[in-house]
């Protein structure tokens, strides 16, 4: 077990100094999925915690995956975030109106508790200091300022002058810290500023240089863009203080708007297959039958990955895409053969040429299939264990795309092949006049 507490100078950690993680490695011959719910177990026995226990790959995969889980969130953009969390209530109240919105929730910072100290300009000028000297002493006593550096033995140490650590363990102590003034006096900090505890916020989220707050709402009974309608509706008479502004977040919105760009890049991508399967194959039908044909290969991986939990992941989108790249292979190599046997060794086309250049091709489509399932079996049978969590369900889905694709090259690309091949079978005679006639 290993930790780090709180958080550095300039690190890129969006947490609080009153933070941790603890990283815990699991013997490999302990039961994965027991010892991670132990875990969890032992994690949420500690009240006032806000945890999370997450496996190493999930975790760093949610750091790039970005968006809102919930079906409409209603985000509102300002500076202020007193403003923000003021409007947001208000925003709350208008959105659980809504017909069709079953739960809504602000979305609240954290907050922890955080010694604040705001000198008092008229205590301070009657004292003859000014409220920056105030201020700078008493962060001198609370947090240290690095004054220079030692150097020892190759080493470069900073040199940091900072008060005792009794000094700041209480408010009354620190309410009577001595400052020094310019006349040579010294008086209590308390007598120059109001000392307190109040809360403060650890994360500040921020969107397009403006600090937001999220309103999340869950729909049921009518579709997210229905509702998120009626909300935007709503909330456009709202009165929003000036440099403030509110946008709807809607995942279903948001899928909406990017549909037809995305539908565009599919179609572009279909017709570069159907292009590079011509210009590989020189027939346009036996491209478009390929082409039509290759998703057939996806449905062992389908079902596998449903029969696995039925979740698709990263890990599973990679394994369908080789799926369908050993498919595409297999049939190119396949049908390259056949036209191969067809026109340059001039064997006539019909049932025993198919099945003899198909049977070509069965030791090398079968020795992939199985060699790529054997690859992936120790993940398989290992189950779920530290490291795999992305990989195996993409295992799954290769072995089961492997069945329906290795089915698919060894008869159905055949048969099609066959019912619609790809070269001329009539061999025409030669015109009378081309022939030659011996002469005397």
């Amino acid at each position: 077990v290993g930790s780090h507490i709180g958080r550095a100078i300039a690190g890129d950690a969006v947490v609080g100094i009153n933070s941790g993680e603890l990283w815990v490695g699991i013997d490999p011959s302990a039961n994965y999925e027991e010892t991670v719910a132990a875990v969890q177990s032992v994690v949420d026995g500690y009240p006032g915690l806000s945890r999370k226990v997450d496996t190493y790959l999930p975790r760093r995969l949610k750091e790039i995956l970005t968006g809102s889980d919930n079906d409409v969130t209603v985000r509102l953009y300002g500076h202020e975030l007193d403003v923000l969390h003021e409007k947001a209530q208000e925003v709350a109240g208008i959105v659980a109106g809504v017909d069709g919105v079953t739960e809504v929730q602000p979305v609240a910072n954290p907050y922890e508790a955080q010694l604040e100290i705001e000198v008092d300009l008229e205590k301070a000028e009657a004292q003859g200091i000014k409220p920056g000297d105030v201020r700078r002493q008493a962060t001198i006593l609370l947090s240290g300022i690095q004054v220079g550096n030692l150097f020892e033995e190759q080493k470069v140490f900073d040199v940091v002058v900072w008060g005792v650590p009794e000094l700041r363990t209480d408010l009354t102590d620190v309410s009577e810290l001595m400052i020094d003034l310019p006349s040579g006096r010294q008086v209590p900090l308390g007598d120059l500023a109001d000392v307190r505890i109040a809360p403060a916020p650890t994360v500040i989220e921020r969107d397009a240089v403006s600090r937001y707050l999220d309103v999340v709402a869950s729909t049921s009974g009518r579709s997210a863009d229905a509702v998120a309608a009626d909300i935007r509706g709503k909330i456009a008479g709202l009165d929003i203080p000036f440099e403030y502004h509110i946008e709807m977040v809607s995942n279903a919105q948001q899928v909406q708007n990017h549909l037809p760009r995305l539908l565009a890049i599919v179609l572009a991508v279909i017709a570069g297959i159907y292009l590079l399967l011509q210009a590989a194959l020189g027939s346009w039908h036996m491209a478009f039958l390929l082409l039509v044909t290759l998703p057939v290969s996806l449905v062992g991986g389908v079902l596998a990955a449903l029969l696995g939990g039925g979740v698709l992941t990263i890990g599973s989108l990679f394994g369908f895409f080789a799926i369908l790249a050993l498919s595409i292979r297999n049939s190119l190599m396949l049908v390259s053969n056949l036209q191969k046997q067809s026109e340059v060794e001039g064997e006539e086309f019909g049932p025993e040429l198919v099945m003899r250049g198909s049977a070509d091709r069965v030791v090398p489509i079968v020795l992939t299939a199985v060699a790529m399932g054997l690859a992936l079996l120790p993940v398989l049978v290992a189950g779920s264990m530290v490291g795999v969590e992305v990989l195996r369900p993409m295992a799954i889905v290769v072995v089961g795309g492997l069945v329906t694709a290795t089915l698919l090259n060894l008869f159905a690309i055949p048969a099609l092949y066959l019912r619609w091949p790809t070269v001329s079978t009539v061999v025409a005679e030669a015109p009378a006049e081309a022939r030659l006639v011996p002469t005397d």
